[in-house]
């Protein structure tokens, strides 16, 4: 068994005091306001997201599965099977500053005093889940693309609020310029529904303040990303299940005709094992940068969607505005990503 010095360790949280300002945790250029663990922490979620939207389009398209809620429930088991593994084996530890813990033999990982402060979290994030599922349905595609993009807008107004976080006017500029690209996208589908107009909102609120309740909670918890994530899914994994059992949706798995096929389980598995690699960078990037640097990743997470789905999927008609609607918040993310990295 190799001493926990001379374990390979993953990045998790902000690094203890002691150790900020050392070789591992140098500024990208000088006057940076990121870290070169915060800028993998953002390409890693980039990278896993658009994978993972591949991966779920082929469970949900191509083998006609019948429920996106199940694939949520499988992951979040897979989710919390993997972090319980490598926490018996020792390989990483749920808490920031206390590598100590890997060393511990206890069965038990987090106290209920910590399950229970960062219950706010998992209540959180089934909001988020609940809103954003039920957003899709009452408007269209474009219309929704649009109207999620202004989730960068209240995640820096919940930041305020919660934790006092000011920006500059050069990101402020920034964020401005996705959120016009974003109504110029979308400005031939500006047909408006009340009640879907309302719930996408909803569900930009409760993705703005998910985000910034991992930022806020993974500072004052002690415990690091993983630690966060296995809380989350010992929360949420009952209340999912349950209602999936109530909805029907367990049913349908069950009589699904490709649930033991090779082809299904593989596509699943992948999805799984992305599903938990992209949490893991979710909650890096929130706790090494901020809630607000997460959006703006998921801005353009989106856009590489997109453009791998015009390159290699097609089926999207070609729409000047679209387009330029697109570029426009590419550059506003570029902009933002630029004002991080040099500090304006």
């Amino acid at each position: 068994m190799m001493p926990p010095s001379d374990r390979m360790s993953l990045p998790v949280s902000d690094p203890p005091p002691q150790q900020r300002g050392g070789a591992g945790e140098q500024r990208l250029f000088k006057g940076s306001t990121m870290t070169s663990r915060g800028a993998y922490a953002a390409v890693s979620y980039m990278s896993c997201a658009v994978m993972l939207v591949l991966f779920n389009k082929a469970a949900l398209s191509s083998y006609s599965f019948p429920s996106a809620n199940v694939i949520t429930l499988f992951q979040m088991i897979c989710s919390c099977s993997f972090l319980y593994i490598l926490r018996r084996w020792k390989i990483i530890s749920f808490n920031a500053n206390d590598t100590s813990s890997i060393t511990d033999n206890s069965t038990r990982f987090v106290s209920l005093q910590t399950l229970i402060q960062t219950s706010p979290l998992a209540l959180t994030y089934l909001l988020y889940m609940l809103a954003t599922m039920e957003s899709v349905r009452g408007v269209n595609v474009p219309m929704y693309t649009t109207l999620r993009r202004t989730t960068v807008v209240f995640t820096m107004f919940v930041e305020f609020i919660l934790v006092g976080q000011k920006y500059t006017r050069s990101v402020i500029g920034s964020v401005g310029l996705i959120v016009f690209g974003a109504f110029v996208a979308g400005s031939r589908d500006l047909s408006f529904d009340a009640y879907g107009y309302s719930i996408v909102f909803l569900s930009n609120i409760t993705t703005a303040i998910y985000l910034a309740t991992i930022s806020r909670i993974g500072k004052s918890s002690g415990l690091n990303s993983f630690g966060l994530m296995w809380c989350n899914g010992i929360l949420c994994g009952p209340v999912l299940l349950f209602w999936t059992f109530v909805r029907g949706d367990l049913r349908m798995t069950m009589d699904f005709p490709y649930l033991f096929a090779p082809g299904f389980l593989v596509v699943l598995l992948l999805s799984c094992m992305l599903a938990f690699l992209l949490n893991y960078s979710i909650f890096l990037n929130t706790t090494l940068n901020s809630a607000v640097t997460q959006t703006i990743c998921g801005n353009l997470k989106d856009l590489f969607t997109i453009s791998l789905g015009w390159m290699f999927f097609g089926g999207l008609p070609f729409d000047l505005l679209n387009v330029i609607g697109q570029l426009l918040g590419f550059i506003g993310s570029g902009l933002y990503a630029y004002f991080k990295l040099f500090g304006k």
